[in-house]
């Protein structure tokens, strides 16, 4: 523990909770990726192509091996997303495609209203997994931006605004979906789900600007399609399924079974705290379903993949900070897991072998994100969020 105790001491040094330091550090991640990833960004060619195929009318989810290897698995919501950076010259566009995905998430996390430093360990926590993140191009930074950001405007009743993040985070990539969750903390219901419906209808369009309606409804078609035959190929892929689901069934090595049961289990743990209603009017346990949520969506999802868990990672930080307890050894054991499992098992600093070996082929990664929201499920069931205590 001592080491522990050296660590927190040398963080506490005005440097590292300066504003300018956190500043300059997200903002030097996405440069860094940006020059290692120069002649090496598939994902980013992925995405650059939604904007230029939605453009020319042609499909969205056809191999175009001449550009870019694998497909697209983004709505055709996203040729608008990505459109001011695929206007630009290449690597310029990657460039500040990747700051706005870093410039994203800071904001969604500065713009939270709990203590500063807890922020300051959030952003240092979570650096080295947004350096994964931003390594793929991965819009999965934008989708944890955009789930923080949701709860924010929930909190402070913009529930115009919350349910255009939802319908912007559906339409791109599904995920969005989840920030539904706090639909029973609005206080504005109705204009919550009038919102909902006319911002959908609004996205559902809005692409028809840069193509034509016949187009787009196609495509849509095609998105869906996309996704049933993408699920059905990561059950068992090692660079996808890195979740709850892929765990099991990767050491298992079955695959006869379906994964509704882990889903639905999964799921009632996860609702089973909405039943708790005299615990709403306490932040912490609200900020406690926000790390939940964060957790949840890429625990039970075939979808999930490395740099996919930007968005856990969030959500693994938010619950450590936010308990109105002070955490125990075990949470701190839990953290420096998650850490070192989680984050640092695709840097070349973990061992290689015990990456290719097991990390990988078993999907690994997932396991202490798995303990620590289990652990945050049995918490938002037992305990009291009203008053500060102190856990043994």
């Amino acid at each position: 523990m001592k080491l522990i105790q050296d660590t927190k001491e040398f963080f506490k040094r005005p440097f590292f909770s300066d504003e300018r330091t956190l500043w300059g550090l997200w903002m030097l991640l996405p440069l860094i990726a940006a020059l290692l990833k120069i002649h090496k960004h598939n994902n980013y060619l992925i995405f650059r192509g939604v904007f230029w195929h939605t453009w020319d009318k042609v499909s969205l989810y056809t191999e175009y091996p001449q550009e870019y290897f694998d497909t697209n698995h983004y709505g055709p919501f996203f040729s608008l997303v990505i459109a001011p950076f695929a206007l630009m010259p290449e690597w310029v566009g990657l460039l500040f495609w990747l700051i706005a995905l870093s410039l994203s998430l800071f904001l969604a996390t500065r713009g939270l209203p709990i203590d500063y430093r807890k922020k300051v360990f959030i952003y240092w926590f979570c650096a080295h997994e947004l350096l994964t993140a931003l390594f793929m191009s991965q819009f999965n930074i934008a989708i944890a931006a955009i789930i923080i950001a949701t709860f924010y405007c929930i909190e402070k009743e913009k529930d115009i605004w919350a349910t255009l993040l939802i319908v912007i985070g559906t339409f791109v990539k599904l995920y969005g979906i989840v920030g539904l969750a706090f639909f029973f903390f609005s206080r504005h219901k109705t204009k919550f789900v009038l919102s909902f419906i006319g911002w959908s209808a609004v996205c559902f369009v809005a692409p028809m600007l840069i193509s034509s309606p016949e187009y787009i409804i196609a495509q849509y078609h095609g998105w869906y399609e996309s996704l049933a035959e993408k699920n059905g190929l990561n059950m068992f892929s090692q660079g996808q399924n890195v979740s709850i689901l892929g765990l099991v069934r990767k050491i298992s090595g079955c695959a006869t079974y379906s994964d509704l049961w882990l889903i639905v289990p999964g799921m009632a743990l996860f609702g089973l705290p909405y039943l708790r209603f005299k615990q709403y009017k306490n932040a912490a346990f609200r900020y406690a379903l926000l790390a939940s949520v964060l957790m949840f969506v890429v625990l039970f999802s075939t979808g999930s993949e490395s740099s996919t868990y930007i968005i856990a990672f969030m959500g693994v930080a938010i619950w450590y900070v936010t308990a109105p307890w002070k955490r125990n050894k075990w949470d701190i054991a839990l953290m420096v897991f998650a850490f070192i499992l989680t984050s640092m098992s695709p840097s070349d600093l973990f061992p290689a072998y015990l990456r290719k070996t097991y990390v990988h082929p078993y999907a690994l990664k997932a396991l202490p994100v798995a303990i620590i929201w289990l652990k945050l499920c049995y918490e938002m069931l037992a305990k009291d969020y009203g008053t500060p205590t102190k856990e043994d």
